[in-house]
């Protein structure tokens, strides 16, 4: 059994160590979203919603998820009698539509309370096989073809088994080729268009074919299907959805209607560890590799993400960067880190999420913060 006796939020705000910028905005600082659950043991779990300040990404943003969690999600984890956090996801789904993040936040912090409690790593509880994690990078917009390929020839250089670059119209074919020409025909190159274009632009990625691109990633609308089984018949290159998968349904619709080939799975997007799983095992099922993405998460957040990519089908280097790559400092000890062949440890012989909060650096980068619990909701 699990029983939640209090349900913390704290709102903090890391600086971007640079501007990271994608086709629907530019992030310079992180308001992030933190939530810590203890149990009548006074056991702790810590969780993380990915949401941004604004809804450029998901209809979500920081201040919603907090609404919903303090008005909706906590009120109902805290008056049921828990058999285990793979029972939240189906006590949140009814009546509560939507408010996905919020739901992860307060789920996972369950699943890594789960886990301290149990003695056991987050990764092997959520059914994890692997000590080491291929790691990729994100590279956000830049200014030009040439800067952009120069940084990620760097990258390259540092170890990274995946090279991912940002595009949007205006900014994309004459950038692609001077990053493949940088990194050789050989190197695994991706892009990441955030639905940034429509049907309407299909010459381009037919364009794109010839660059032998691992993946394009969400290439059309947000919340759309149809319309990228379309665009999928057209081009040899595989697609890659990220914003339109929201649950294991959605998963099944793009499977069924071949609306792309790779599934990127953010625990975040889809309420949390128990969607995430019944998504990785669909596709396993039907032969469709996943892989980890990012949202510029905090060490919390990056925990997380890293013991979900430690299950078997998550076939594609991660977007797992180390703390340093986004960070002067990060809020846990000791920082994530990448090795020079470019891979993240599990950390499998650690309880929980394998890192400790570093929690006077939370409290003095405290700028919100709110305590929930039986008597209070």
């Amino acid at each position: 059994m699990l029983e939640i006796k209090e349900i913390e939020l704290r709102e903090i705000r890391l600086r971007l160590k640079e501007p990271f910028a994608i086709s629907s905005g530019v992030v310079n600082e992180r308001r992030i979203l933190l939530v810590e659950v203890r149990d009548e043991d006074g056991n702790v779990g810590w969780g993380e919603c990915p949401a941004g300040e604004a809804p450029n990404y998901s209809p979500e943003t920081i201040d919603t998820a907090w609404h919903a969690i303090e008005n909706w999600v906590a009120p109902r984890v805290l008056e049921t009698e828990l058999t285990g956090p793979e029972a939240i996801h189906s006590i949140l789904e009814p009546e509560i539509r939507g408010h996905f993040m919020a739901k992860a936040a307060v789920e996972m912090a369950c699943w890594e309370l789960k886990a301290r409690k149990q003695e056991i790593s987050l990764s092997r509880l959520l059914g994890g096989t692997r000590d080491k994690i291929a790691t990729g990078i994100s590279i956000g917009i830049q200014s030009d073809p040439e800067v952009l390929a120069k940084k990620a020839k760097g990258y390259l250089a540092q170890g990274y088994r995946k090279i991912k670059i940002k595009i949007m119209p205006g900014k994309d074919l004459e950038f692609v080729r001077a990053t493949r020409e940088a990194l050789g025909e050989d190197a695994p190159l991706m892009v990441d268009a955030n639905n940034a274009y429509s049907l309407a632009d299909a010459a381009l990625f037919t364009a794109l074919d010839e660059f032998d691109l691992l993946m394009i990633e969400q290439p059309l609308a947000w919340d759309d299907i149809i319309r990228h089984a379309t665009l999928q018949k057209r081009i040899r290159t595989p697609i890659c959805l990220d914003e339109s998968i929201t649950h294991v349904d959605k998963a099944g619709d793009m499977i069924a209607l071949g609306s792309g080939k790779i599934v990127n799975i953010k625990p975040g997007r889809v309420a949390g560890f128990t969607a995430s799983i019944q998504i990785h095992d669909l596709c396993a099922r039907n032969k469709v590799p996943v892989w980890c993405g990012g949202m510029l998460e905090s060490g919390i957040g990056r925990s997380h993400n890293v013991a979900l990519a430690s299950l078997p089908n998550f076939l594609f280097p991660g977007d797992l960067s180390p703390s340093s790559r986004y960070w002067e400092q990060d809020i846990v000890t000791p920082e994530w880190t990448m090795d020079e062949n470019g891979f993240v440890t599990v950390p499998v012989n650690k309880p929980g999420m394998g890192v400790e909060v570093d929690r006077d650096r939370v409290e003095n980068l405290t700028e919100k913060q709110s305590i929930l619990g039986k008597e209070t909701v």
